[in-house]
């Protein structure tokens, strides 16, 4: 099995430590580098080739959400998973927003931040429906109706077997229960999946996920 490379980010060496610790116990992850600021991201990402960021959000110089930003606007980026104290939190949904792959919180066990990172490694988000609809109510607010006409113009680009692979994603269902619902193969699902990050310019499930909330759908289909 090849190890999944792994990059810390935190401004606080002592939960730098902890994690490498924690992490570098693991058989199948390898602690390839450290940085303390998010201005030092991108040129270990070029220096270490990680599959997976552990990204901090509150960093003193360049923040977590910035050097998200930059790392998933490059072409073969590493997946990123924020780490942060609080789970509803502007921040947070930032940076879901900006590509990240997920997010855990600092005081979560050690088992489930060795999970999440395995799950993101594998191109599986690590947010559960609850949690992702928790985040975007909390961040709709006042701007939900530009932010809807500005998500539906983009939704538009899709057709319409598209639209439903994309709302169940939303719902998060699995691609096993998509097809299942909708009666194609996984196989079909994936395609549609894939063909729907294309056509909308989305690193992630989880951007498909934000997307379909912003334009009203989930609701329309009562959830």
């Amino acid at each position: 099995m090849t190890a999944i490379r792994l990059l810390l980010v935190d401004d606080d060496p002592l939960v730098r430590a902890g994690l490498s610790f924690m992490m570098g116990g693991a058989d199948d992850i390898e602690i390839v580098g450290e940085a303390a600021d998010g201005s030092e991201v991108e040129a270990l990402v070029d220096r270490t080739r990680p599959d997976v960021v552990l990204m901090d959000i509150r960093m003193p110089t360049v923040d977590g959400l910035t050097a998200t930003e930059r790392l998933r606007g490059r072409p073969e980026a590493p997946q990123v998973v924020v780490l942060t104290t609080f789970h509803a939190d502007d921040q947070v949904l930032r940076a879901l927003r900006a590509g990240a792959a997920g997010f855990v919180l600092k005081d979560t066990p050690p088992a489930e931040i060795l999970a999440a990172v395995r799950r993101v490694a594998a191109g599986d988000p690590v947010l559960s429906p609850s949690v992702t609809r928790q985040l975007m109510e909390h961040a709709a607010g006042s701007v939900i109706d530009t932010r809807r006409s500005g998500a539906r113009t983009r939704m538009a680009a899709l057709n319409g077997r598209e639209r439903e692979v994309a709302v169940a994603v939303g719902q998060g269902r699995s691609n096993a229960e998509i097809a299942a619902e909708l009666f194609m193969s996984v196989a079909t699902v994936k395609t549609h999946v894939s063909r729907v990050l294309a056509k909308l310019d989305l690193n992630n499930r989880v951007q498909i996920a934000l997307l379909t909330y912003d334009a009203g759908f989930l609701e329309e289909d009562g959830h």
